[in-house]
């Protein structure tokens, strides 16, 4: 996090890449966007599945639910990126991501498209590279765009709290998940210029 930070930081005081009155100028591939992007989100997530929801859940200090919003428990790992997300494009964000899977418990978190369904399988058979392109979609209301670059990253079970939900939901289609075993997938998109 800190070393994206810096590079970001750096790039943006060197010397030639700057217009008048217009700020540094920083030109980079959308996929190098997108995986900073991702870098950020699963950092983010990450902690708050192990420093946050694990760590309460072993104290038998709190448990995370479906129901955090009417019950005292903390959201869900899920919830959380589902949330920032939706609070993100609240702020005028045009970056969106979202969890994909094909055994979600929550049914919005299908895949919807074929690019989708083509970029789950592809990060389920290799799990360390992104499945990446253009995607053309009807207009977003809040953005207005319709064409995205959209990278597809592997949603791997980094804690047992993952494993634990997943395995015991009734309305989870699979219960046989293990650590390091591909649950998924995060999708993020960004707008593409036209």
């Amino acid at each position: 996090m800190l070393a994206i930070g810096m590079v970001v930081f750096i790039a943006r005081l060197s010397p030639g890449e700057r217009e008048p009155d217009s700020g540094a100028v920083l030109k980079m591939p959308a996929i190098q966007v997108t995986d900073y992007l991702h870098a950020v989100i699963e950092s983010h997530r990450t902690f708050y599945t192990v420093q946050v929801v694990e760590r309460l859940q072993m104290k038998g200090a709190m448990v995370a639910s479906h129901n955090w919003r009417a019950a005292p428990t903390l959201p869900l790992p899920a919830q959380l990126l589902m949330e920032a997300n939706d609070l993100g494009a609240t702020t005028g964000s045009p970056v969106r991501y979202k969890l994909i899977s094909r055994w979600p418990i929550n049914p919005h978190n299908a895949p919807e498209s074929d690019f989708e369904k083509k970029g789950l399988e592809a990060v389920e058979t290799d799990p360390d590279r992104s499945y990446a392109g253009i995607v053309t979609t009807g207009k977003d209301m809040t953005t207005g765009k319709d064409k995205w670059f959209t990278a597809i990253y592997a949603d791997v079970a980094v804690a047992q709290a993952c494993i634990g939900c997943h395995n015991s939901d009734p309305l989870s289609p699979k219960r046989d998940f293990k650590r390091g075993d591909v649950m998924g997938a995060v999708v993020i998109s960004i707008p593409a210029k036209e």
